[in-house]
């Protein structure tokens, strides 16, 4: 497992009997906090690095403080201010919550306060990150899950991150391949080198020609320097090629030759320009398929598939799913000021049953909804939110219900039920509608009939 990412606190101009016991719930919560004593140091350090909550104590100085905020607030309009003040009543609550501060509270401030404050700001559920890096103090990815198919293809790319085989990443929309890619990146060799993207299908040919090997002066209209393109940019580090199968035939012969050589030629140029660059390439297509059906060069596909990693789909992942909206809960909650302790079990049900065609990329759109539509400590789905429905799944399942019989439609049912809840046979039987006796009594009999293999006891 990998380390844990930190959040952090800037602690501005607070006396020093509340520094030390903000400080000190910080460390129980494990969250970094760092102390400016003066307003421009805590204008250094927020230049300096990402924060994610800025506590202020405006005591004595509160005029001073709220043109701090406003500043703040318009860089970084995300980024939470709370103030601590001497000024009791709505006056001055008002004029804090006008210049931008998610709250303002009247000292002495109580350690349940504060408790009750980072709750809601920053929500710090425990959650496995299968992968992460952290520079500085800033977070550069996470890898929420500890399914066993995604901790496999995690392996498997730590064990070729060191070499400098070109690494092949396929799997659905919105499964992770950037996030993996840059893991790749990350645990090479290459992780001082820059890491340099580029998306083939947001490009025509000749833009995305510019932009993987740049252009000289004059060699358009337009060009009016020289500029470095992509592969020429990322030398001695890694370049991912995201969405590959979306370019042409003709720049796919280019990038093979590249690939090859190491070597290009620059729009308009004739001097070869060398490179030492370690190509990831992504496409949620299967490019054997596309190479079969001769849209992708057979010649390419092979070079670009040193290793092949697959992401399995968030359907087949399910163990994921709670860690994945805990996850999501960390990173939203604070934009709606909601403090999350339980999550709705139906709606865990139903996002286990789910079968997620937009895989994490939805599941994070739909909790992050559900964030900002529901209320209250318990994470459920809104009343107007529904997750949608597959019309061709709907029609398949109609077509094969009408071969089926009514014995085979209960054996169904109760082997989905089982599925569900891995084989727990009394949540199998709450699902079902039935008796933890009936689902037992019809067990029994499909199993003496031979209909039914044997399923574990819970």
């Amino acid at each position: 497992m990998a380390e844990r990412i930190y959040q952090n606190v800037l602690i501005v101009r607070a006396e020093s009997g509340l520094k030390r016991r903000v400080l000190a719930i910080l460390a129980r919560r494990g969250i970094r906090g760092t102390v400016a004593g003066q307003w421009s140091d805590a204008r250094r350090e927020i230049d300096a690095r990402p924060w994610d909550l800025i506590l202020a104590d405006a005591a004595g100085d509160e005029e001073a403080a709220l043109p701090f905020v406003r500043d703040v607030k318009a860089a970084l309009p995300e980024l939470p201010v709370v103030v601590f003040g001497e000024r009791a009543g709505v006056r001055a609550a008002v004029r804090a919550v006008r210049a931008g501060c998610e709250d303002y509270l009247v000292k002495p401030i109580t350690d349940a306060t504060l408790d009750t404050l980072l709750e809601t700001l920053l929500p710090n559920h425990d959650v496995p990150l299968a992968a992460s890096e952290e520079a500085g103090s800033r977070c550069v990815y996470q890898i929420a899950g500890r399914s066993p198919e995604l901790l496999n293809v995690l392996k498997l790319a730590k064990r070729v991150a060191p070499t400098s085989m070109p690494i092949l990443i396929t799997g659905e929309s919105g499964t992770g391949k950037e996030l993996v890619s840059y893991y790749v990146h990350s645990t090479s060799h290459r992780a001082r080198g820059p890491y340099i993207r580029v998306n083939c299908a947001a490009l025509s040919e000749s833009l995305l020609e510019s932009e993987l090997f740049g252009h000289e002066r004059g060699a358009f209209t337009g060009a009016h320097t020289q500029r470095k393109g992509r592969f020429e940019r990322a030398h001695g580090g890694t370049l991912l090629l995201d969405e590959i199968s979306e370019t042409t035939p003709r720049l796919q012969a280019e990038l093979l030759r590249v690939l090859e050589q190491q070597d290009f030629e620059r729009v308009g140029g004739s001097e070869p320009v060398q490179v030492n660059v370690r190509v990831v390439c992504t496409s949620n297509r299967d490019l054997s398929e596309e190479v079969r059906r001769g849209r992708f060069r057979k010649d390419l596909y092979y070079r670009i598939r040193g290793v092949h990693l697959v992401i399995p789909p968030l359907r087949e992942r399910i163990d994921d799913i709670e860690v994945l909206v805990w996850h999501f809960v960390n990173q939203y909650a604070r934009e709606v000021r909601r403090a999350i302790e339980s999550l709705d079990p139906d709606m865990m049900e139903t996002f286990r049953s789910y079968a997620w065609p937009g895989n994490v990329r939805e599941l994070r759109n739909v909790v992050r909804t559900a964030l900002v539509l529901g209320d209250g400590p318990v994470l459920g789905l809104a009343a107007s939110q529904a997750l949608p429905r597959d019309e061709a799944d709907d029609r398949a399942a109609v077509a094969e219900a009408r071969n089926l019989s009514l014995q085979d439609l209960e054996r169904h049912a109760i082997l989905e039920a089982l599925r569900r809840t891995k084989s727990h046979q009394a949540k199998a039987a709450r699902l079902l509608g039935i008796t933890d006796r009936t689902l037992r009594e019809k067990l029994r009999r499909y199993r003496s009939a031979g209909h039914l293999e044997p399923v574990g006891d819970a």
